[in-house]
């Protein structure tokens, strides 16, 4: 069986995270000759193409695996050496992970007070593609839409995101004074980005096509919400964001017997990190205090 050398791997990795061949090399502290040499010495010796050759480049979905693996790699290596006592261990020990905008926005980021002594690196992303972070190695853990686990991870239900159908007082009298089934396929809508498919399936359960065309797209969870509330259009907004709009009369509920509700799950590596089982500890109680079960 061949060995991976670890210096290519670690190659490899730095090419990935830095973007650029020259800039890997710079931070290697070698030439950007001798980072491409290890690079195609670890293409020869898997036989498989590991970089698209972009700006910035891109792992293929074979390199994304070495990418997982040289970042698991580190990962051990940083938890021995904290273990150990050796050199650099008091660094500060950094975990990424992928979450999307609405958890950020609402819950997420009072887990991560729970852990003491850790960086975070966050990747905002939809629910429905942070997994592919993980896949690529790019992550090491991920709030996700996803209950099947990305090979070499471990994965474990949240609980569920309640989004609510709202709109500005004024909006809603002025457009929707009637069947929503017939007037929300014409009104104007917020959409979060054209990955976002929350307005349209909410029409589509209550029996429409889907969401009107008049769209306006508002890529921040907190500016939706804004957007929303200034009666730009309607919107699913989340339940922890859209109760004291409501309360304070700022909103309206569309349709109160009816929400979309959204399944979210804890993607992580199978590794015997006590950073990554305190931060999945921690992600889990306070999920477990903002989300319906």
């Amino acid at each position: 069986m061949e060995e991976l050398p670890l210096e290519q791997v670690r190659t490899l990795l730095a090419v990935v995270d830095e973007g650029t061949f020259d800039a890997a090399a710079a931070a290697l502290h070698v030439t950007p000759s001798a980072v491409s040499q290890r690079v195609k010495a670890l293409e020869q010796r898997t036989g498989r193409v590991l970089l698209q050759r972009t700006k910035p480049v891109r792992p293929t979905e074979s390199g994304a695996v070495l990418v997982r693996f040289a970042r698991q790699l580190a990962r051990l290596e940083r938890d021995a050496r904290g273990e150990l006592g050796l050199s650099g261990a008091g660094e500060p020990t950094r975990v990424s992970v992928a979450v999307n905008a609405d958890s950020l926005a609402t819950w997420f980021l009072g887990a991560l007070t729970r852990v003491e002594g850790l960086c975070y690196e966050l990747h905002r992303e939809d629910e429905a593609h942070t997994a592919a972070l993980l896949r690529e190695g790019l992550v090491m853990a991920a709030v996700t839409s996803s209950p099947e686990p990305v090979p070499g991870c471990s994965v474990r239900p949240l609980g569920r995101m309640r989004y609510l159908a709202a709109a500005a007082p004024g909006f809603a009298e002025r457009y929707l004074d009637g069947p929503l089934r017939d007037l929300l396929p014409e009104a104007p809508v917020v959409v979060f980005d054209r990955k976002d498919d929350f307005q349209d399936g909410f029409v589509r359960r209550l029996g429409g096509t889907g969401a009107g065309r008049l769209r306006h797209y508002v890529p921040s969870s907190e500016a939706f919400a804004e957007a929303v509330t200034a009666g730009l259009g309607w919107g699913m907004i989340p339940e922890p964001e859209a109760r004291p709009l409501l309360a304070e009369g700022r909103l309206v509920l569309l349709a109160p017997r009816e929400w979309v509700d959204l399944p979210l799950y804890w993607q992580q590596w199978k590794l015997d990190s006590p950073a990554l089982a305190a931060l999945a500890e921690a992600v889990t109680a306070t999920a477990a205090e903002a989300l319906r079960r």
